[in-house]
């Protein structure tokens, strides 16, 4: 039997962001050989999209690839749609205007898709139910259900081969995984964050996004290493 077939295989959903680099480090240690993927859907910048390219060479990964997708046609989101102002009051209870509809639903499906072509079963994605934004896509329902769904939609699943969607980051608050990265040997200075980061990878200090990574770093007492314009 060829020896390849063997080796555990994931694809981890690598956003260029804080969690995806960490998630990415915690699927590595366990020995995962480890296949990237990105999606340029029409988000306010590409500089994330550099980023996990980075992050995917400075982890030499044995795949990286960047999907083209177009969610800005149909909007509803201010990343999406830049008639939508990004916020930068703060957090509230409410479901804020950076969600994304479906985002993550899609991001997944072509995960799935990705992973049963690659012979993989197990897909990493660093949704986090703590330290968020209030995304419905973010919570351990979502990833629950996506699961099953994975199971009873696949060649592989319905033939026994369970795929396995993990959200290791679902349940940390952003201080615990910027301390559990820094252990792992993550580069935070190769990610970002910020929902409106200028070409250069510089984030605004205002939006959401920002203020949560801004905020996990002083709680862990590690240097921010983030570029701020």
């Amino acid at each position: 039997m060829n020896s390849s077939i063997l080796r555990k295989k994931a694809v981890i959903l690598l956003s260029g962001g804080l969690d995806s680099a960490t998630i990415l480090a915690m699927a590595q240690q366990q020995d995962y050989d480890c296949y990237t993927l990105s999606f340029n859907y029409g988000q306010r910048h590409c500089a994330e999209i550099a980023a996990a390219q980075r992050i995917a060479e400075h982890f030499a990964v044995c795949d990286h690839k960047v999907i083209h997708l177009n969610l800005d046609c149909i909007g509803g989101s201010a990343l999406t749609d830049a008639g939508i102002a990004v916020p930068i009051t703060g957090l509230t209870s409410e479901i804020p205007v950076t969600y994304v509809p479906a985002r993550n639903t899609v991001f997944l499906a072509l995960a799935l898709g990705w992973a049963e072509v690659l012979g993989a079963r197990d897909i990493f994605i660093g949704v986090n139910a703590m330290d968020y934004s209030g995304y419905p896509d973010c919570r351990p329902a979502f990833i629950r259900q996506f699961e099953q769904l994975a199971n009873v939609a696949t060649k592989a699943g319905v033939m026994g081969e369970s795929f396995h969607i993990h959200a290791p980051l679902l349940h940390w608050h952003k201080h615990e995984i910027i301390r559990h990265g820094v252990q792992l040997g993550v580069n935070y200075a190769l990610t970002v964050s910020c929902y409106q980061a200028n070409e250069q990878g510089e984030a605004c200090g205002q939006c959401d996004a920002c203020r949560l990574r801004r905020d996990g770093f002083a709680q862990a007492q590690v240097v921010d290493p983030t570029r701020y314009v």
